[in-house]
């Protein structure tokens, strides 16, 4: 298995695999996209500027201001190859995640819109990334860029009465629904949308997946469900406790480092759709609970707490174990970036 930045040695070869096949409509700009990528792989940790020579720089700003050139004919060369590596391991993690840019610095630039709080310049990116279970990233599977329209800051209540798909929510639908294609030519691969709690929307845990594509989400929502405690929270700590595993917490500014010992917890639960939504008549649904709660943390200290959903079936220890190592990878696509 090789990763996505190779050695120096190897990175004519490298950005010729990866993106000599880009159709960009011109075979000159497919050399250019080569060419770039081999010289930002280089010095991948800085910016352009930095990473390039003013005389590449130009050429750079040039080709990204091509209207022949697209996101999609940049990266769908890159899919493909991270296809190819998709196929060699039988797990792959699509971890989702947002990104907002406030370009504030650069009021000359057009085509912005408003981002949170004081961003009032800016665009938003939602990505895909291909990490295995070990925690090697293998490509990007999907991108995509929005701006906020002004008019559409602080109306919550109105957006709620939008379908999934005229919301920003729509972004984790669509990163569950572009690994069905990939899923055909990744037949032997197991493959998991991986999701904070920003993705706990019920919209997702409808959606139909070929077999061979589930998802794990952080829940944010205490749900209702089909059971005695009726909500999810209580219905997971009414669960006998599997086991315990110990998670070591690094320093960070005030808070101390300690090994915390978590408590581990799981069960199937019906969840019942929101209540705001009873008009559409929406199913209730099964699906699997993790929960891992720190025992006797310091006092003071605020208890660590992963309360996770799976369309996977989880029973054992090993599988809860499983999943949470998986939840960790959700990191990498903050590191990668």
């Amino acid at each position: 298995m090789v990763a996505i930045l190779p050695d120096t040695e190897d990175l004519e070869d490298w950005a010729s695999d990866e993106f000599g096949g880009a159709q960009l409509g011109d075979a000159r700009r497919t050399q250019r996209l080569v060419a770039l990528a081999r010289g930002l792989a280089q010095k991948a940790h800085v910016s352009f500027p930095q990473a390039l020579s003013g005389a590449q720089l130009k050429a750079a700003y040039r080709f990204f201001d091509n209207e022949a050139v697209d996101p999609d004919g940049i990266l769908a060369s890159h899919v493909a190859q991270t296809v190819g590596r998709m196929q060699q391991v039988p797990v792959v993690l699509a971890v989702q995640d947002t990104t907002e840019f406030n370009l504030t610095n650069l009021p000359a630039t057009e085509g912005l819109g408003h981002g949170t709080g004081g961003n009032l310049h800016g665009f938003m990116l939602h990505s895909v990334l291909a990490v295995t279970p070990e925690g090697l990233p293998l490509g990007v599977l999907s991108m995509k860029t929005w701006v906020r329209a002004p008019q559409a800051s602080g109306k919550a209540r109105q957006r709620r009465a939008l379908s999934i798909r005229e919301k920003e929510s729509v972004k984790w639908l669509e990163g569950l629904e572009c690994l069905e294609p990939l899923k055909m030519q990744c037949p032997d691969t197991h493959l998991v949308a991986v999701s904070d709690r920003e993705g706990d929307v019920y919209d997702v845990f409808l959606a139909p997946r070929p077999a061979g594509v589930d998802w794990l989400v952080r829940a944010a929502w205490n749900r209702g469900v089909d059971h005695p405690e009726k909500y999810l929270w209580e219905t997971v700590a009414a669960a006998p406790v599997l086991g315990e595993t110990v998670l070591h917490v690094p320093r960070s500014g005030a808070r101390q480092a300690r090994s915390a010992r978590l408590a581990l917890r799981c069960v199937p639960v019906q969840l019942r759709p929101p209540r705001s939504r009873g008009a559409e008549a929406l199913p209730s649904l099964e699906v699997f609970a993790i929960q891992a709660l720190e025992i006797d943390p310091p006092e003071g200290v605020e208890p660590l707490e992963w309360m996770l959903l799976s369309s996977m079936p989880t029973q054992t220890l090993e599988d809860v174990l499983e999943r949470l190592s998986w939840y960790a990878r959700r990191w990498t696509i903050g590191v990668s970036r």
